[in-house]
């Protein structure tokens, strides 16, 4: 019996109880039946709070209420026990066959285990990384590639509707000093003193000379920086691009800032605030009267010298993304970007959304890669920062994806790269990998031992660490759904680990082939299935990660 059939069940019991009570004005919905694996597995295999939930909307003894839940509980097919604990708790133990069936359930499931339907039909918009095109991808901009990748994956198993679209900032004051820095390296001139440095630099002002049809050394120099902003931010965007694919991100919508600018989307959304109310002018200037909504100041639209305002282009790509048809949409930023917030949740409200739903920032905090315990702060490439070349040339695209989404993307973090190279249970990634190509070497032993998957009783699954591997497992779309509705997915790596840690646990006690000359039983065939059920579940969270399941290790 799977976590969600049970929590129907206790639905329709639910159901039952506030019919007995005439009570029509409280609707409770599958959501509303929590199921919780208890930390001591001695109260059960599962865990309700759902009598105390429903006792002050009542006005019922809560305790009393779960007494009543846990008779109908107690005639479900499958159920060996209910108890009442403390001031209302339920605690259901299943019976071992009801129990190991989820095994069977997996297997036939396969890559939808896990998945469900919180955003079904739901258009979202997840906006990520978005670098400007003017150097590598600096380590800040790797975490958000892997951790926004995967939160696209975990909305997209919970049903949504999902584009993953990279804001290209080709409008401002950074191409300029981008071209110019490009022309000093071509000419042998000092680096701008607020331009970019690094090998990067000379490596794609050659290949602009390269790809130029004509001889530079003949052109006016205001043209030569015209002709390296044009070349070089195509190359550099192609640099990136490509960085990104290797690592396994691809984006969907490649959205140019520029094109907000000169297509009238500024105008448009000017006007449109100016239809609400929200617009006013000042000292020759355009404003957005945004302290109405909550933020610290009023921000400009429009210059005096008739100029855009930096606020003016985020309310045209948010009017653009909301015309576009997108429900949610979500900004990945870093922690520099904190005191965005205010002022885009204003905005979100002035056109009359709902701050916190059609748009989330989610900030990121910084990541420092260490080695022999020492920050590691130069890159051969970009010469200041670390970049993402570096960190995959270190560790390999698998670890470094799961190194930056183990951790909550608000908080600091530290990437050890002497840990993410062994090929040790204290490598996390390396742990989580094995524990699946075990699963693959145990199924390869059982066919040449003639163990199949020709009978199924999950009656026989009766070891303590059998029953305890099942329950992890029935956790898995409850972690999955929880990644997805708090935007977290390293709950999804986290439940990764505790999954293949309770598998090398059963492993070491409980065979899936016979010893020597002992017949081939249903008990074997029977676990077989749950091993390979565990592999699955391995698969389908490192999928979410984006990093590979290998058959052998």
């Amino acid at each position: 019996m799977t976590p969600s059939e049970l929590s129907a069940q206790l639905l329709t019991i639910v159901d039952g109880a506030l019919e007995r009570r005439g009570e029509s004005t409280l609707t409770v919905g599958i959501d509303d039946v929590p199921l919780e694996r208890p930390k001591n597995r001695d109260h059960g295999d599962w865990a309700s709070n759902i009598a105390m939930k429903l006792a002050k909307p009542l006005g019922t003894n809560p305790r009393a209420l779960a007494e009543e839940l846990a008779e109908g509980i107690r005639a479900i097919d499958g159920v060996a026990a209910v108890d009442v604990a403390g001031p209302g708790f339920i605690n259901v133990t299943l019976d071992a066959a009801a129990a190991g069936a989820l095994a069977k359930t997996i297997v036939e499931t396969g890559d939808s285990f896990g998945t469900g339907d919180l955003y079904l039909g739901v258009k979202i918009n997840l906006e990520f990384v978005s670098a400007n095109p003017t150097g590598p991808i600096h380590l800040g901009g790797v975490r958000w590639a892997a951790v926004g990748d995967s939160l696209a994956r975990i909305f997209q198993a919970e049903g949504g509707d999902v584009t993953r679209e990279y804001y290209f900032n080709d409008h401002g004051g950074q191409i300029d000093r981008f071209a110019r820095s490009l022309l000093a390296s071509y000419l042998g001139e000092p680096t701008p003193e607020d331009g970019y440095g690094g090998q990067y630099i000379h490596d794609i002002a050659a290949r602009v000379v390269a790809a130029f049809p004509d001889d530079l050394a003949v052109v006016a120099r205001d043209d030569q920086q015209e002709i390296f902003r044009s070349y070089g931010v195509d190359l550099m965007f192609g640099d990136i691009k490509k960085s990104l694919h290797d690592f396994g991100v691809d984006f969907d919508v490649y959205f140019h800032e520029n094109n907000l600018h000169e297509s009238g989307a500024v105008e448009k959304a000017v006007n449109r605030l100016r239809e609400l109310g929200h617009i006013f002018e000042a000292d020759g200037a355009v404003w957005f009267r945004s302290t109405e909504f909550g933020d610290d100041k009023d921000r400009v639209v429009i210059k005096s010298d008739g100029e855009a305002g930096y606020v003016s282009g985020d309310l045209a790509y948010y009017l653009n993304k909301r015309e576009r048809g997108f429900e949610r949409n979500f900004i990945m930023l870093g922690a520099d970007h904190h005191g965005y917030v205010k002022r885009l949740m204003a905005m979100t409200a002035a056109f009359d959304d709902e701050p916190y739903v059609n748009l989330e920032v989610l900030i990121g905090q910084m990541v420092n890669l260490l080695k022999d315990g020492t920050p590691q702060r130069m890159s051969k490439r970009a010469g200041t920062v670390v970049v993402l070349e570096d960190l995959v040339e270190a560790v390999g695209v698998d670890a470094a994806r799961y190194a930056l989404v183990r951790s909550s993307s608000d908080s600091q973090l530290d990437i050890d790269l002497d840990l993410l190279t062994k090929r040790t249970n204290d490598n996390p990634v390396y742990y989580v990998q094995y524990a699946h190509a075990r699963t693959r070497s145990v199924a390869r032993n059982a066919a040449a031992s003639g163990v199949d998957r020709s009978a199924f009783d999950a009656a026989l699954l009766t070891d303590p660490t059998e029953s305890t591997l099942l329950g992890v497992l029935a956790e898995y779309p409850r972690i999955v759904r929880q990644a997805a509705e708090l935007r977290e997915p390293h709950r999804v790596a986290r439940y990764a680990e505790e999954l293949a840690g309770t598998y090398h646990r059963w492993y070491d006690s409980c065979r899936v082939t016979p010893l020597g000359d002992e017949p081939v039983t249903d008990l074997h065939r029977t676990r077989l299935w749950l091993n390979d059920a565990t592999g699955q579940v391995l698969r389908n969270a490192l999928g979410l990660l984006g990093v590979s399941a290998p058959e052998r290790m």
